[in-house]
């Protein structure tokens, strides 16, 4: 299958979920921006895969991305970052969604399972209460240290900056 056909349009999630529905599937949740994909995002998905059969990626949006994280991101477009979390074969599903929360996509797919990587526990996501409300459970899970994007375009401005410290920018 070619990866674009696992990214799903805002108003066929709704078709999407009922057909995994009466297949019986057990539907996987998780969100980010996914901008830089390195290697804790491959990690993380692939554990969040591991919760059950299908996996529903929620990515954020340019506009989404940059209200969340500044004027300056995302680095990668959406397509092209949806495509590239599409590739994955953890990955199932693919939807963009427009809002700074993940909140209407979860009540359109309703979970079983809500993952999510971090330091922090499952009662104090902000989006726990609504899954619980639909019926699922939230897990989450470790992030990788020393990896994130936040991190990855830190090490790449200071490289550029040594570079032309050097002088060497322009080779």
């Amino acid at each position: 299958m070619d990866c674009r056909e696992k990214i799903v349009p805002w108003d066929e999630v709704d078709v999407l979920v009922a057909r995994l529905r009466r297949e019986g599937k057990t539907i996987v949740f998780t969100n980010g921006v996914f901008d830089l994909l390195h290697v804790g995002h491959i990690r993380y998905l692939q554990e969040a895969r591991s919760y059950g059969d299908v996996l529903v990626l929620g990515l954020n949006s340019d506009a989404s991305t940059r209200r969340i994280k500044g004027p300056r991101r995302p680095i990668v477009p959406e397509g092209e970052r949806a495509e590239m979390v599409a590739a994955l074969e953890c990955v199932d599903y693919v939807v963009i969604f427009q809002e700074d929360t993940p909140d209407e996509l979860i009540r359109k797919i309703a979970p079983d399972v809500h993952v999510k990587g971090g330091d922090y526990t499952p009662d104090e996501l902000p989006e726990a209460p609504l899954v619980r409300s639909l019926g699922g459970r939230v897990v989450v899970t470790s992030l990788v240290n020393g990896k994130s994007t936040t991190m990855t375009i830190g090490r790449i401005l200071a490289t550029h900056v040594d570079l032309i410290e050097r002088g060497l920018d322009q080779q």
